[in-house]
């Protein structure tokens, strides 16, 4: 479906970006990969990366800006929306600018593709869309919804919206990982709540959820990744077994276990052989043969959070994946 597509990615300089484009230029061989985003430094940087490859290029722009966003999509199939204000501190301090980013800026999306006559587009969510407790996640939350009403908006026939949602990525700047490998050689690992679960997903299952997505939607379906958990105090021991590990508190709008799908949502969610789909309530979508497939439904009050989990990861497989890709580990 990809092959001789042209594809643009927003935020495309983020970590999902530097995933996203080798792997589909490689796999699939698009006619193009658009990147937009609004910092030039970054474009620069990636830039160099893929040498005078014909097939990437880079775009300036914001998704604030919509007359932009029409320039951008000219002639493009498909989008994969990445950008997004999601530094949860951040949020919380310049509330209105992340709602401009992630909320607004979701909208100019959605109008601007079923505008262009862009076939399908893939937003990414985050286990913070799920019960919000701090303003990304109800931002997120909110694009979500636009995302999946899209559909409606568009028409029988217009562009088709979906979105995929996951956790922290394993290794990206600002997760844990790369921030207990910078502060291992002082002994001491800062430990918020011995408790607390998160959800393990690395770059590439996350480009390969988004590849699952494009090939299989019929518009309005959120994919949820099968994806293993740890507890924060095991990643600890995976980065530095001998330290010592100092119980810190939870920090202003961290939840002690990530969630992807709640309760009520189980109504409308099922299962399949590697991942979840919630199915949207609106128009009788849920029912739809051609959007079950051959999921089964979840049980009633299902709840899938990295508490709960069935699949965990144990120490010595993260100390394993940390060697193998300490490269990469909170470059991107």
């Amino acid at each position: 479906m990809l092959r001789d597509s042209t594809i643009l990615v927003t935020g495309g300089t983020g970590s999902f970006g530097h995933a996203f484009l080798p792997m589909t230029l490689e796999r699939f061989g698009p006619r193009k990969i658009i990147v937009l985003s609004r910092d030039e430094m970054k474009q620069w940087e990636m830039a160099k990366r893929f040498g005078d490859d014909p097939r990437v290029r880079f775009f300036i722009g914001d998704v604030r800006d919509r007359e932009r966003l029409y320039r951008a999509l000219d002639g493009v199939d498909f989008v994969v929306h990445a950008a997004a204000t999601k530094i949860v501190p951040t949020a919380e301090y310049n509330p209105f600018e992340c709602v401009k980013t992630n909320v607004m800026g979701a909208m100019n999306l959605i109008d601007a593709c079923i505008d262009k006559k862009v076939k399908r587009v893939v937003a990414l969510s985050t286990d913070k869309a799920s019960s919000p407790v701090n303003l990304y996640g109800a931002t997120k939350l909110a694009s979500d919804k636009l995302f999946v009403s899209g559909n409606a908006y568009s028409g029988e026939h217009g562009t088709t919206f979906s979105v995929v949602r996951y956790g922290n990525v394993m290794g990206s700047r600002g997760s844990v990982v790369p921030f207990f490998l910078s502060v291992k050689d002082t002994g001491t690992l800062p430990i918020t709540d011995p408790r607390m679960t998160r959800f393990m997903i690395t770059l590439e299952q996350g480009v390969e959820l988004v590849w699952h997505a494009l090939a299989d939607m019929e518009g309005g379906e959120i994919y949820v990744k099968k994806i293993p958990s740890m507890t924060v105090p095991d990643i600890a021991r995976a980065v530095a077994p001998e330290a010592a590990q100092r119980v810190v508190g939870i920090r202003p709008g961290e939840k002690l276990h990530e969630q992807m799908i709640g309760p009520e949502d189980a109504a409308h969610t099922f299962e399949y052989l590697e991942h979840f789909k919630i199915l949207p309530a609106i128009n009788d979508w849920s029912a739809s043969p051609a959007r079950i497939k051959d999921g089964t439904p979840v049980p009633e009050g299902f709840r899938y959070a990295s508490d709960t989990n069935d699949d965990w990861m144990d120490p010595a497989a993260l100390a394993t994946w940390i060697e193998a890709n300490r490269s990469k580990i909170g470059v991107l």
